[in-house]
């Protein structure tokens, strides 16, 4: 093989991966069905990953990577505005697109329970939230830099709370997604919570 087909392979099997995981979920992806779907062969599995749930931990991250760059442009594409425009912006990303990112979200939600038996899988998610928290952190200094302003709490736990009212949600939208509340909602409870809070 020469070293384009290499990697040529390692992609296709996550490419693969990253759909199956969004059609069958993580307990019904078979080694058999990522080969199938990829073009590849069972070898190539463990050679670029290691094994089957290498692979499909691996894939998890490239979501959650995902999700973040999607963010992040939503900050920064665009005219910066206020700090509740940005803030709208960012929460639009995280919440308004569940209907969207449906068989991501499945996904996301699926991973939790795999995590708490698998501690490989376990480990990798909670490195996706140290990556979206250190993200996170940045896009707030960024921003506040750009608008000339001081941060006045700690980015990191900003971002933990942000991320933690996304999951919440999350799981709300899947049950009940009429009675879950949208960006703009959340971020006018948050503002009037933090003057009622003053």
């Amino acid at each position: 093989m020469t070293r384009t087909e290499v990697g040529g392979y390692r992609e296709r099997l996550l490419t693969a991966a990253v759909s199956l995981l969004q059609e069958k979920g993580y307990a019904h992806t078979t080694a058999r069905d990522l080969v199938a779907a990829s073009g590849t062969n069972l070898a190539s599995i463990g050679y670029h990953f290691g094994g089957k749930d290498a692979l499909l931990n691996e894939a998890i991250a490239v979501v959650f990577e995902q999700w973040t760059e999607r963010v992040e442009r939503s900050l920064f594409g665009t005219e910066m505005g206020s700090p509740r425009q940005m803030l709208e912006r960012a929460m639009t990303e995280l919440i308004d697109v569940f209907e969207e990112l449906r068989p991501l979200i499945v996904l996301c939600i699926e991973g939790y329970p795999a995590a708490v038996r698998e501690p490989v899988l376990r480990e990798k998610m909670a490195e996706q939230y140290a990556r979206a928290r250190t993200a996170g952190t940045d896009m707030l200094r960024r921003a506040a830099e750009g608008l000339g302003v001081e941060l006045p709490l700690d980015p990191a736990v900003l971002v933990s709370v942000l991320v933690a009212i996304t999951d919440g949600l999350m799981l709300q939208w899947l049950l009940d997604p009429d009675a879950t509340p949208d960006a703009r909602q959340v971020v006018d409870t948050l503002a009037t919570l933090g003057t009622f809070l003053v």
